[in-house]
């Protein structure tokens, strides 16, 4: 209906958000992408992966950049965002810095820092991160280890162990060195390898580890948000970790609700608000969220009862800490 708000206005009409409180969002977690450029990921322009974890990808296979991320947060204030490594091509891994460093030109906004790639296992791993580090953007690497298909082979252990697990000797050791740069690690796996991660983040106590999209609770029975429960709480006992409150859609293409605000709201129970970022994860997240409002509002209903320093913990502060974004529009040292 015309003249009816949107946003965060809507939101706070529905009183998901205190009264008065300025909503100011530093995105953690997004995807730029430029398929009309020179640029190369071969998972959207080339081969379809048919097991992909949300289910069929086929709507976001085209080019999502600055203009497309502001239709899609129409209604909401954004600082800036965080672009998260979009599985470009494995040999131009530093090339997408210069990519996005030209997005930033454009936009200081979009993004403000960057999480880019490095394979842990290549010979040339010293050189990748040494040329990411001449890109002061880039604040973070992410490298994702390789993972059993579901919670029964891992359980199994046929998965672990073999290159580029989390208990390759040879992976872990090139995780160790992004210390030398002063890079944080993001962390993506799944909840059935959330406990095991945990064994090897406690081994870099030195790095800041960044848990993706809320441990991917991808099965939401007793016995699968048992596992994940479980695995987070051994992660958030480590100091060094922050976790991504973001991504909570299912396979296949599902969106349940109410089981997502039950995420949010135990993820920021066992990490607290001052270790917990939100993110978009866009343009992933329109895979199964009906749109952004709705991600906000299953977001602002998990942190039902937060007082506005707490908001601001999730939506800005703690994302501009660990990523050392510098957001002069506003004093991050506000109480």
């Amino acid at each position: 209906m015309t003249g009816e708000p949107t946003g965060a206005a809507a939101a706070a009409r529905a009183g998901l958000l205190p009264e008065g409180y300025d909503l100011r969002i530093l995105d953690a977690h997004h995807h730029f992408w430029d398929l009309e450029g020179e640029g190369h990921w071969p998972w959207i322009q080339d081969e379809y992966n048919p097991d992909f974890f949300l289910g069929d990808y086929t709507a976001m296979r085209h080019t999502f950049l600055a203009e497309q991320y502001l239709a899609a947060t129409t209604g909401w204030t954004v600082l800036g965002t965080v672009h998260c490594e979009a599985e470009r091509s494995r040999d131009e891994e530093v090339e997408e810095d210069v990519f996005l460093e030209g997005l930033n030109a454009l936009d200081p906004r979009f993004p403000t820092a960057v999480v880019a790639h490095a394979s842990f296992l290549r010979d040339d791993l010293a050189e990748v991160l040494a040329g990411h580090a001449q890109h002061p953007l880039v604040k973070g690497i992410r490298s994702k280890p390789v993972i059993a298909r579901d919670a029964r082979e891992a359980a199994s252990g046929t998965v672990a162990g073999r290159p580029g697990t989390l208990q390759d000797p040879n992976w872990v050791a090139g995780l160790h060195t992004l210390a030398e740069h002063g890079f944080s690690w993001d962390l993506r796996v799944p909840f059935y390898h959330l406990a095991e991660a945990a064994d090897v983040v406690a081994g870099i106590p030195e790095t800041p580890v960044v848990i993706n999209h809320c441990g991917l609770p991808l099965d939401r029975s007793d016995e699968g948000l048992a596992l994940w429960r479980d695995g987070m709480q051994r992660l958030a006992a480590l100091p060094n970790t922050v976790v991504k409150v973001s991504e909570l859609g299912l396979y296949r293409n599902v969106w349940n609700r109410a089981s997502n605000i039950e995420v949010v709201r135990e993820t920021l129970a066992i990490f607290g608000f001052e270790r917990a970022m939100f993110a978009s994860n866009l343009p992933v997240a329109t895979l199964t969220a009906p749109s952004f409002d709705e991600v906000m509002e299953v977001m602002l209903t998990g942190a039902a009862g937060a007082s506005a320093s707490q908001l601001d913990d999730l939506f800005h502060r703690t994302a501009a800490r660990v990523y050392r974004v510098s957001l002069p529009s506003l004093s991050l040292t506000e109480s």
